[in-house]
């Protein structure tokens, strides 16, 4: 196919790609509360960790024919396996399947607790089947008290059962959740409150490797990727867990398998209060879709009403990476995800009763970027108490050059930091030579790999080695982590409600490590307390029991216990 005046990478032509630089993001801000923005001294610095012994590179199967797969790059899933208290890292490996090759494999590194880790992949029994893996999630689905890893790709999916001693058992037959088709993230949740994770898996494009299109302009070096439009969408899969090792697909009875989904991040979160996992999907150039849970097993898509399926000018954006997370201390979950170049990463703020507007200007965020999302991640990173933005950049085409100067397919990564009442202010360049490194950036997630309080990033790159950028600094100011274990509820806790309050503040925050693109963060839940040295907090278990602890002390990981709380 001729292409001449569009540039069909991911839905956006190329007059939105030479869109104007970002406004700087200080200019446009509207107050949602009166609360005083958080002083920042001595500036946390990210800085590279090297020599860690992670030696793993993605493939990325970039090839002659320009696959469309090979723009995705992969994951990565934080994951304890060992319940040493020592964060783990899984990475997930593409394949050069346009070459008949299969993947170089998936890999398992324990972290040894002084900045190094170690190779388990082979002892662990994770490289997989060769297929291209694309998103991890972790989660434990029997309640053995082991994290499991659940795998997507081009091809299918693969469930790895924790065994309890360092080895790990493929279960994804017996189970009955091999996907198929070309699955993107995943997510586990409770999604009818039965104490079981169920399983939620975004699939992308209807797209046949035997036969790809030629897009771009007919003369050598300028063949591109495709337009995600000139393929069908796929429809989302939800797996009930039958709570005795197997699933069973109930996507259509449930409500979530639209076939015109493209979908590329999904989060979840309780948008409405009403005490049900609700399902966010962030598509690429289609609208997105919201699915609240009706409470009865079944999801209806509002993302119409509630104004979270367009941009502020009613066109699809493509949309990546996704976090529902709290972002001005209202006590309302919003919704943030990634986009293209020439788009922008919008912020969509919860009003209450189903309804959301687009604060992304308000917020004093860019409503027009160079960089290319995916990965995205809400966390504290100076440990202040309010949640800051972090978002992993990369292009798509690893010829953008050709088709305009401007852009660059390695991009540095972005750091918004939450100045209180709803506003955010770019930190990226003075946040530490971390986050001046240029990459395909495509997975993210964060973690306490040091567990010395304040929370690290890792970063994928796709075709590339990861890289792992230590948070120094951001322990200086008073923090406070949870670890939960269910009884009635799942036993990691997920999707329980923990609000924190230091300083004359509350802070609510939802155990949920899934979000992002492809990836998974720490099970385990932080909070920055600022200048507080003590906390009070309640935590609300999935099952609708409550327990409350006062005056906790600062700098501690509490474990909460399901046992110990009341209905």
């Amino acid at each position: 196919m001729l292409l001449r005046n569009t540039f069909p990478i991911l839905g956006v032509n190329l007059l939105l790609l030479s869109a104007a630089l970002p406004l700087n993001s200080e200019q446009s801000v509207g107050p949602v509360s009166r609360q005083p923005a958080p002083a920042q001294s001595n500036r946390v610095q990210f800085n590279q960790m090297t020599q860690t012994g992670i030696a793993f590179r993605h493939e990325s199967g970039a090839s002659a024919q320009k696959h469309m797969f090979e723009t995705f790059g992969s994951g990565v899933g934080v994951i304890d396996f060992d319940n040493d208290g020592l964060p783990d890292l899984f990475f997930a490996n593409g394949a050069d399947l346009g070459h008949g090759k299969p993947s170089p494999g998936n890999a398992l590194y324990r972290n040894l607790g002084n900045g190094k880790f170690e190779d388990v992949t082979a002892k662990a029994a994770v490289s997989g089947n060769g297929m291209f893996a694309t998103g991890v999630t972790v989660g434990d689905y029997d309640n053995d008290g082991y994290l499991d890893i659940y795998v997507t790709g081009y091809g299918g999916a693969q469930l790895f059962h924790n065994n309890s001693d360092g080895t790990f058992t493929d279960v994804t037959a017996k189970a009955g959740v091999g996907a198929g088709g070309w699955s993107s993230s995943a997510a586990w949740l409770d999604y009818d409150h039965d104490g079981y994770l169920d399983l939620f898996v975004g699939r992308y494009l209807d797209y046949d490797v035997r036969k790809p299109p030629y897009c771009g302009y007919q003369k050598p070096g300028y063949r591109m990727y495709c337009d995600p439009q000139q393929f069908d969408g796929t429809p989302a899969l939800l797996y009930h867990n039958n709570r005795d090792g197997t699933f069973t697909e109930v996507s259509r009875k449930a409500g979530v398998a639209n076939p015109s989904g493209k979908s590329l991040g999904v989060a979840v979160g309780d948008i409405d209060g009403d005490g049900w996992p609700d399902i966010f999907v962030a598509n690429d150039g289609v609208r997105n879709f919201l699915y609240r849970n009706n409470g009865d097993g079944t999801f209806e898509d509002i993302a119409y009403g509630a104004g979270v399926g367009f941009d502020m000018n009613g066109k699809a954006l493509a949309g990546m990476g996704t976090e529902i997370a709290d972002l001005d201390g209202d006590g309302l979950p919003d919704i943030f995800f990634t986009a293209f170049s020439g788009q922008y990463n919008p912020l969509f703020r919860n009003l209450g009763k189903l309804l959301f507007e687009d604060f992304t200007a308000k917020a004093g965020l860019p409503i027009s970027v160079k960089t290319l999302g995916f990965g995205v991640r809400v966390f504290d990173f100076d440990n202040d108490g309010y949640p800051d933005i972090y978002v992993t950049n990369g292009h798509v085409t690893d010829n953008v050059e050709r088709y305009d100067p401007r852009l660059s397919y390695r991009q540095a990564d972005l750091l918004y930091r939450n100045l209180g009442g709803g506003r955010f202010r770019d930190v990226s360049a003075e946040s530490g030579p971390g986050l001046r490194l240029r990459h395909v950036g495509r997975g993210l997630a964060v973690a306490d790999f040091d567990n010395d309080g304040d929370l690290d990033v890792v970063v994928t790159d796709s075709g590339g080695s990861p890289q792992l950028l230590r948070n120094d600094g951001g322990n200086r100011n008073h923090w406070l982590a949870l670890r939960a274990r269910g009884r009635e509820s799942n036993r990691f806790g997920i999707g329980a409600k923990v609000p924190v309050t230091s300083g004359g503040r509350t802070q609510l925050r939802e155990i949920n490590p899934c979000g992002s693109y492809l990836s998974t963060s720490d099970v385990r839940l932080y909070f920055g307390l600022g200048t507080a040295t003590t906390a009070g907090l309640v935590i609300e278990w999935p099952g609708g029991k409550k327990q409350t602890l006062d005056s906790v002390r600062a700098g501690q990981t509490l474990l909460l216990d399901e046992a110990d709380a009341k209905r």
